[in-house]
């Protein structure tokens, strides 16, 4: 997590039922770190470019043989910590659980139409230590699975998407922008129309397959950004490559090969 102090507080309130809490700060400059304190929360504070990395720092302070993932935006109300709890004491066969998300604009729940990394229907949150890894990249989407299915739990995580329509887009700013690094890490940000051939596939997927249409006003906004993921995420891969690019390519001023030398003398 990253600066998420406003929301981080009730997170971890509603976690009492879990036997311990482990929270990664990655490169916080507000409160988060003593927010997670306060609640009882060890804390891992550090620079971690990948998810992969954030991931790994977390699992490796904790102790106990089953994993729930949360970020600090989702919430775990009492009914779905009960039926963790018993899942858990039930002693599953299989080595990961399938959890829904309700994904909220406020407090608007949009049920329908996340698609293009946007936001998922549900995912594996709750797991066996060892079975979940995540790919080096800064979005979580390389992620492979070891072990056996233990099926899906029917309570849902609730996660804010958003406070309000400003705050999705910022989130597909932010989202975009970590995707257009990982392009870049590739040096293959794809081409235009490529990008918007699958911009308008995803519209579409969203929009009708997955029937956005049924959510009004927020199920078409939910579409067209979905349409412009690929579409952002390749223009900025390409201005990300061509600003890595000029930097490596760039002559040093003579003011900074002084500078170098001056701090080498010493």
């Amino acid at each position: 997590m990253h600066n998420q102090d406003s929301a981080l507080a009730d997170c971890l309130r509603r976690l009492s039922f879990c036997d311990e809490i482990v929270v990664v700060a990655d490169r916080c400059t507000d409160r988060s770190q003593e927010i997670a304190r306060r609640a009882g929360a060890a804390v891992i504070d550090g620079i971690f470019p990948f998810e992969s990395q954030r991931k790994a720092a977390g699992l490796e302070l904790c102790s106990g043989d089953w994993i729930l993932e949360i970020e600090p935006d989702e919430a775990v109300d009492t009914a779905l910590a009960w039926e963790i709890r018993a899942a858990l004491q039930m002693r599953p066969a299989g080595d990961h659980f399938e959890i829904p998300l309700d994904n909220y604009v406020g407090a608007t729940l949009v049920r329908h139409g996340w698609a293009g990394g946007l936001g998922v229907a549900s995912s594996v949150r709750l797991y066996r230590r060892g079975v979940k890894h995540w790919r080096p990249q800064r979005l979580h989407g390389g992620v492979t699975l070891a072990g056996a299915p233990a099926g899906a739990l029917k309570g849902a995580l609730r996660r804010t998407v958003g406070r309000d329509i400003g705050g999705m887009i910022d989130r597909l700013n932010r989202l975009t922008a970590l995707n257009a690094e990982d392009l870049a890490d590739a040096c293959d940000p794809g081409k235009l129309g490529s990008g918007v051939l699958s911009g308008a596939h995803q519209f579409l997927r969203s929009y009708l397959a997955r029937k956005g249409w049924q959510e009004g006003r927020l199920g078409f906004l939910v579409a067209l950004m979905a349409g412009l993921y690929p579409v952002l995420s390749h223009l900025r891969a390409v201005e990300v490559l061509e600003a890595r690019r000029n930097a490596l390519f760039a002559e040093p001023s003579r003011g900074q090969v002084r500078e170098v030398i001056g701090i080498a003398a010493r």
